[in-house]
């Protein structure tokens, strides 16, 4: 590599103490006009200092506008104090378009609202806070689409997908957004409010007749028309995905001087969109997709142009590299298995009005393929097949940016900063072998994944951006790249906007005259440059404004956690989070539930890994461990572990947010609520002596509410009642011939519900386990985890593994009935202990119920059952281990199984019991789980392992849940 023609810039950290002179003067304003939130504290600037790029800006402050007319009066008081505006809608932004020194507005919580679709021509008016598939499913009532669906499409909203002009897999069915949009309402910085689409030569000038600010903006826009238009024709790229630069192709006579169209991928640089009018086309109601493995990734887009003569809707590829990420994090092992044989793929998909159409299309296009010898292998896939390989595809991004260390090889990284270039499809297997070889010239790496049937590339690039000469490295490869890109007749981005990271590329592709209609197109309607400033147009350099920087030191405290996976950093640990976003879903999984009730981002994975990044910079957040804003954005999370196998980076929030209240309470004293819950194993193992006692004394007038009071317990939750527990009930001895198992005693199914032991006990005797239980009274000390009493749980743990010491050293499985029990030793334990084989072997040695017999009793054979079975998965069960055992288990049994997409049931230990967090808590167990136990059969069965998911549907239902255990051995019983 030659010497750098560039030089370090300031990054995020130099800025980061900068701030608007009238913020506090500001905010007063917008918070006597607005009805919506107004929110300039740290906290919230801090929240929204970055997006999914590589950069950092905070920001002036926050408004969630209720309705257009906080949208307004919010323009004009920032016009007011000549404040810039942020436009944002999912914060997925990859280009660093929605990160910038202004006033945020964020339109996801409030305004996304969908109006009826009109069927007829359709068309749908939505908001632009409103999420892609919730448009979709409204559209598909009756056979319609959005076409666009990037792979964030379960959380990104119209308004950003607009803003950026985004595109996705189906591209081949519908195009860019840009080809969706049939008009939009905007708002501009000076207040004038206009509704803007396809214009008439008629229509053109009779706006500019009637002057004023409408006709001066159209007189301004036909005279850049006017005199760049040959330049337009000659220098815009005529290729699928051309989303560099603003549209101004679609103000040429011939494009009807569509002014909605020219405003999409502005990235809100011009105007505030009120609300769009959408066209949805036609959506294929069965479609089929085919898997083609070839030798390499080069070879399969060599393919793309044959492959592009079959009727596809979609053709997607990704190299083999994208796999073995994701088995380094093992996600998604089972799906790659369903991929054909090769190093690189095409998946190709076809629609049709039956599925046996097709299925017959794709049918053809394989035998095309074999008859051609071009591909090593092709599958077809079933519906739900299909399902399961997409899933590979969209997890793309994730699995690229995000590689965990291990004990040989160190984290890592994978970033944007040209992850979106576009080219011919034609030129496809050239523009992918050269950007190969700039990649091994600099010694970087990546996989290689994209919208292949329309040229566009995605990759994470392992760039350097926390040293001078990583940072002027990365900048000098991408402005090669960029050579390399308009050789083969391309554009600098192919749907995730220029922004920051592409912005001043521009002049490379467009040349100077039309560098100057791109001016003048945004001072048409942003004379003052107060929207999103220095993006796409005269953008900071891609190298400036970095999140992490040469300046990047982050606080790198002492952890009680080993996190070996993050080389024992907190700050890499956070750093993982790169803003996809994903725990931003509501329509199903278990992350993020304090999202899911709140609409919040504070309360999402994503908004907390945030907040503890910017503690780790001491810059805007103070105070460390005692900050209270971080404590806040901890507070609703229920450490239900989702976050740790649905994010495609697996950030593991249930850790981060224990060490944080260890470190935060070792100065600060603990509510006695936290011991009371954290340390239940000790009250249970006194009430044990007289329940009976105990429970009277608990419920009784005055004193009930007493304790509630006392503990911060909602006075509509009943405590839970004490038993006599199962350590203390002789049963009989067993053949010494069979296998022995460990039945560890849990804290809750010991002496809250010793019942669940028993029927433990029974079912193993039927699959012949003899059956040991620990001496002594042990607890794995899951409650201390959600208050961070992590000092505690290792003195728990380390007497546990004394205790079983004798047993793990015989290899002998140890048995958890209560989930979130299991999760900790095969999550904390050796995440606490990690220089303790002890805590390896107890890890690798412990079984869920279902686990242990599917893998030690194949033979067995459960009782038939005749009546439904309605299952909920608890949120540790689905994380650490998955709930396909349960599920093999039950279906043995020959009855009708559902296993509930019902996320988590809100209650979550202590959580769903603290006063303050009661609504919450209902609000989760009212999403899916509650309604469906409630709408349930007679006779139905509901399955729930979780001590805490079974006491939120016996305090809202009528039901009886049963542990599998209990089923297992009730049916068997009732059949003998």
């Amino acid at each position: 590599m030659s010497t750098s023609a560039f030089t370090i810039l300031p990054s995020s950290h130099a800025r980061s103490h900068e701030t608007f002179p009238a913020a506090a003067s500001l905010e007063s304003a917008l918070k006597a006009a607005i009805r919506g939130e107004v929110r300039f504290d740290a906290g919230s600037r801090a929240l929204y200092a970055t997006d999914a790029s590589n950069y950092r800006q905070i920001p002036i402050g926050l408004v969630i506008p209720r309705d257009e007319a906080d949208v307004i009066a919010t323009v004009d008081i920032c016009r007011q104090f000549n404040a810039p505006i942020l436009s944002r809608g999912g914060g997925t932004g990859l280009a660093g378009q929605t990160t910038n020194t202004a006033v945020v507005l964020d339109f996801s919580k409030y305004m996304n609202h969908i109006d009826p679709v009109d069927p007829v021509n359709r068309l749908v008016k939505v908001q632009p806070g409103a999420i892609l598939d919730r448009v979709r499913e409204a559209a598909e009532q009756y056979n319609l689409t959005f076409a666009p669906d990037p792979a964030t499409h379960s959380r990104c909203t119209l308004g950003g997908m607009i803003g950026n002009n985004s595109c996705g897999v189906h591209g081949l069915l519908g195009g860019k957004t840009v080809d969706g949009v049939h008009s939009l309402d905007i708002l501009l910085y000076d207040g004038t409010r206009l509704t803007v689409g396809p214009t008439t030569p008629t229509e053109l000038a009779e706006k500019i007749a009637a002057g004023g600010r409408i006709g001066e903006l159209y007189a301004s826009l036909k005279a850049i028309r006017d005199t760049y238009s040959d330049q337009v024709r000659k220098r815009f790229p005529k290729i699928p995905r051309r989303v560099s630069g603003f549209n101004l192709d679609d103000l040429l006579e011939e494009n009807g001087f569509n002014v909605a169209k020219a405003l999409v991928g502005s990235e809100g640089t011009c105007v505030v969109i009120l609300s769009a009018t959408l066209k949805l086309v036609q959506s294929p109601p069965f479609r089929t997709l085919l898997g083609i493995g070839y030798d390499d990734v080069f070879c399969a887009a060599d393919q793309v142009p044959h492959m592009l003569e079959h009727p596809l809707i979609g053709l997607e590829g990704m190299d083999d590299l994208l796999l073995e990420a994701l088995r380094r994090k093992g996600k998604s092992l089972g799906d790659i298995t369903l991929l054909p044989e090769g190093r690189g793929f095409l998946l190709a998909e076809v629609g049709g009005d039956t599925q046996a159409e097709a299925d017959a299309k794709a049918a053809n296009i394989a035998a095309n393929l074999t008859e051609l010898r071009s591909a090593r292998d092709v599958r077809i896939y079933s519906p739900s097949e299909a399902a399961r390989v997409w899933h590979i595809r969209e997890s793309g991004l994730g699995a690229a940016a995000f590689t965990p260390a291990t004990s040989t090889k160190p984290a890592i990284f994978g970033w944007e900063g040209w992850e979106d270039a576009a080219v011919d499809p034609r030129q496809l297997g050239s523009y992918l072998r050269a950007i190969a070889a700039l990649m091994q010239e600099f010694g970087y790496t990546s996989p290689i994944y994209g919208h292949f049937g329309e040229g566009c590339v995605h990759t994470r690039l392992t760039f350097d951006l926390v040293t001078e000469q990583g940072i002027l490295n990365y900048r000098q490869f991408i402005d090669r790249a960029a050579d390399i890109t308009l050789a083969h007749g391309g554009s600098l981005s192919g749907e995730h906007g220029d922004g920051q990271a592409r912005g001043a590329l521009l002049p490379k592709m467009f040349g100077p005259e039309l560098m100057q209609a791109f001016r003048d197109f945004k001072h048409a309607f942003d004379p003052t440059n107060r929207m999103n400033p220095n993006k796409l147009i005269d953008a900071h350099q891609p190298h400036e404004d970095l999140r992490l920087g040469a300046d990047y030191k982050p606080w790198n405290p002492t952890l009680h956690f080993a996190l070996p996976e993050d080389s024992g950093s907190l700050a890499n640990a956070v750093t993982r989070c790169v803003g996809v976003g994903a725990c931003r879903k509501t329509d199903g999984g278990a992350m993020c539930p304090s999202f899911m009730a709140t609409g919040e981002e504070l309360h999402s994975t994503r908004g907390r890994a945030h907040m503890l990044w910017e503690l780790m910079q001491g810059e805007v957040l103070p105070n460390q461990w005692q900050n209270a804003a971080v404590k806040e954005s901890l507070d609703l999370c229920l450490s239900c572990k989702a976050c740790k196998s649905e994010c495609p980076v697996s950030v593991d929030m249930a850790t981060y947010k224990a060490e944080f209240l260890a470190h935060h309470y070792e100065h600060t004293r603990r509510p006695i609520s936290h011991h009371a819950f954290g340390r239940i194993d000790r009250l249970a193992r006194l009430a044990s002596i007289a329940p009976w006692l105990v429970n009277s004394i608990n419920n009784a007038p005055g004193v009930s509410g007493l304790l509630k009071s006392a503990l911060h317990i909602h006075p509509r939750r009943n405590m839970p009642a004490f038993a006599k527990p199962y350590t203390r009930i002789k049963v009989r001895q067993q053949p010494k011939t069979w296998k022995p198992v460990v039945l560890w005693p849990d804290t809750f199914n010991n002496y809250f519900h010793p019942n669940t032991m028993m029927a433990a006990r029974e079912v193993l005797s039927q699959a012949k386990f003899r059956i040991l239980t620990p001496k002594g009274h042990l607890c794995c000390g899951r409650p201390l985890y959600d208050f961070g009493m992590l000092d505690t749980a290792k003195k728990y743990l380390l007497k546990i593994l004394d205790v079983l010491e004798p047993e793990l050293k015989k290899r002998t499985p140890v048995v958890v009935l209560e989930p979130s029990c299991a999760s900790v030793f095969r999550d904390e334990l050796c995440n606490l202990l990690p220089n303790d084989p002890r805590a390896a072997r107890l890890r690798d040695q412990t079984y869920l119920l279902s686990e242990l017999l599917v893998k030690f009793a194949p033979d067995w054979t459960p009782p038939q059952i005749s009546e439904k079975i309605i299952v909920h998965g608890h949120c540790h069960h689905r994380a650490t281990s998955g709930m396909t055992d349960e599920m093999t288990i039950l279906r043995k049994t020959g009855a009708d199984v559902t296993l509930l997409d019902s996320g988590c049931c809100g209650m979550a230990g202590p959580f769903g019991f603290e006063e303050d967090k009661y609504d919450i808590s209902q609000t989760l167990g009212n999403r899916v789980l509650l309604p469906a136990v409630r709408n349930a059969a007679p006779n139905t069965l509901i399955v729930s392992d979780g001590f805490s998911c079974s006491q939120q549907i016996t305090q809202n239902t009528a039901a009886r849940p049963l542990h599998l255990a209990e089923l297992l051995a009730q049916q068997a019983s009732r059949s003998s």
